[in-house]
């Protein structure tokens, strides 16, 4: 008996990833993500860290991301509700895609579909029952809490407190017969958009789609973009695999299993960051000069 043909093989999400790669790698992007570049250094909670912990912090070089849970009124009760970390993929890909709008207008208000299955086509995530109830909650944890993000610009610290996105309506009919809707805009606030008008990266666009299944996976990416071509010319920078794992290694016990798990990861993004110049050994990792995934007209925003 043969083996099937590799392309029978593949899981639906290898093959998006292998057609996301060799597009990637034979024509120019036509759409453009971003994402601010204290997100692309510093992640959120890859998993649940449970409701009781009310604060998040990650630091990376020069910039600091500090998450703090927030409450969402209830109309229905008059009090306000307690809610958690917001974790995983899918608050990720919606940072990406209301800065990617906001930043395509030029403007804070940022023009949204109006339905929760249309949303969550607009980010690339499946649109079954689950999954809208999931991206529902990440929603409303990501609108309801305070973020603190600490930065040098100018050769001095710039501190920005927010609420990243303001005036949502957190809450949806119950009712299984009724669509999900929400206001046509969402404002994000104005000191993030200011702060994201100077210090937002560009992404490929198909890179994020491939990758929008693994918040790991969506982080290395994220972070490489804006890391990468800082590196000065002829001078690599070697990152520790301790280093490596204080950064990304969350929910890992051992230090080997999480470096198992990041160069399997890894390969991923460089297949589908094919310019990433980099190495990793026992040691760790070396990162060598790289143009960004994203390059031209674009290459102003790369200041963050």
């Amino acid at each position: 008996m043969t083996d099937a043909p590799l392309h029978l093989q593949l899981t639906p999400t290898q093959r998006k990833r292998l057609d996301a790669a060799t597009e990637i790698r034979t024509n120019r992007p036509d759409r453009i993500d971003f994402l601010h570049t204290v997100q692309c250094q510093c992640g959120i909670p890859y998993n649940n860290p449970g409701d009781g912990v009310r604060e998040w912090e990650r630091r990376q070089g020069m910039a600091t991301l500090r998450i703090e849970a927030g409450s969402a009124y209830d109309p229905a009760t008059g009090d306000f509700v307690p809610r958690g970390l917001p974790f995983g993929e899918k608050p990720r890909l919606v940072l990406i895609h209301l800065a990617t709008e906001a930043i395509r207008s030029g403007s804070p208000v940022i023009d949204v579909e109006d339905s929760m299955t249309a949303f969550a086509r607009a980010l690339r995530l499946a649109t079954n029952g689950p999954h809208l109830l999931s991206l529902k909650d990440q929603l409303s944890r990501l609108a309801c809490a305070t973020v603190r993000m600490g930065m040098v610009e100018g050769g001095r610290a710039v501190q920005v407190n927010t609420q990243i996105v303001t005036a949502m309506d957190l809450w949806y009919p119950i009712e299984p017969g009724q669509r999900m809707l929400w206001p046509s805009t969402v404002r994000l606030s104005a000191e993030y958009f200011a702060s994201l008008e100077r210090h937002a990266v560009p992404l490929d666009r198909r890179a994020v789609g491939a990758l929008s299944g693994s918040a790991l996976a969506l982080d290395v990416y994220t972070w490489l973009a804006q890391r990468l071509h800082r590196v000065p010319s002829g001078k690599p920078q070697f990152v520790p695999w301790a280093g490596v794992y204080d950064q990304f290694g969350q929910g890992y016990a051992r230090v080997r299993d999480f470096r198992r798990r990041f160069l399997d990861t890894l390969r991923q993004v460089q297949a589908v960051y094919p310019q990433a110049k980099l190495s990793a050994d026992e040691q760790g990792m070396t990162l060598e000069h790289s143009p960004p995934p994203v390059a031209g007209r674009s290459d102003r925003l790369l200041l963050g």
